[in-house]
């Protein structure tokens, strides 16, 4: 794929006799939503971590934005950035001063105004003073999202990113996860939920047992299964259904319905 902005080819990474990633390869268009879906321990973090220069694979290639991930690691770090499943936050801080420690650890100019944008764009303005501490989970995990947005990385990976939220702040972080894409950063989503890679990724690729078993567009991947057939299911009546067949409708006119009744 001429537009990638991830290229990988034949990963492969075994610990001992335990075959993590066998021959693993996929493309990431630049811009778009992929999604790396798999069950626990299907392999996805192992391959996020060799993406991200954290881990070395035992074979095959994997090159980020033009950097490959063992002759360029530099090139590689200084293109992306990663959230982790669980959200690598300072509570004791407030999240404004959260997001300047950041901001000055990658010593850009004005990391005040850096994190006041950053609040607004992730609509935590308002909380921006309170310390992280008493944050929702959803609130949590957008401040970390905002944590690893800042210097404007082209390419961000985020690993499971709703483990463990409610289904309100699952929904935020979606949104979240939709505006990075439409302001043209491309995002590496990893998640063993069906219906978050079906709601975001243009892209999704089933990871099993070290390999990529399918990979496509959900259309795509819909048309790998029989064709859809209408079925005639018998519906039970309710007690509800019953009673009022029975009955009968309610009118003025009963000669058995009482004042009290037709109050």
């Amino acid at each position: 794929m001429t537009n990638a902005a991830i290229s990988v080819r034949g990963i492969e990474k075994s610990y001992g006799k335990l075959h993590v990633l066998r021959g693993v390869e996929f493309d990431v268009e630049k811009g778009s939503i992929f999604a790396l879906l798999g069950s626990n321990g299907a392999g996805k973090t192992t391959m996020v971590r060799i993406l991200s220069t954290l881990l070395k694979p035992d074979a095959g290639t994997a090159v980020v934005q033009g950097h490959d991930v063992a002759s360029d690691p530099v090139g590689v770090r200084e293109s992306i950035s990663l959230t982790g499943q669980f959200a690598a936050v300072d509570e004791v801080l407030t999240g404004r001063e959260n997001l300047v420690l950041v901001a000055q650890l990658r010593h850009l100019p004005d990391a005040g105004k850096v994190a006041d944008d950053l609040l607004a764009t992730f609509r935590l303005t308002d909380a921006g003073a309170r310390k992280v501490g008493t944050y929702s989970g959803g609130m949590r995990r957008r401040l970390d999202i905002a944590m690893s947005l800042v210097g404007n990385p082209e390419v961000i990976y985020l690993d499971e990113p709703t483990t463990g939220l409610d289904p309100e702040a699952r929904i935020e972080v979606w949104d979240v996860v939709r505006g990075l894409a439409e302001n043209g950063t491309t995002v590496l989503l990893t998640t063993q939920y069906l219906d978050e890679a079906e709601h975001l990724a243009d892209r999704i690729a089933i990871l099993h047992e070290g390999r990529i078993i399918a990979n496509g567009t959900l259309a795509e991947l819909k048309r790998l299964l029989p064709a859809a057939k209408v079925e005639y299911v018998e519906k039970q009546p309710t007690l509800e259904e019953i009673f009022l067949t029975l009955v009968g409708p309610r009118t003025s006119t009963d000669p058995h319905t009482t004042k009290e009744d037709a109050a």
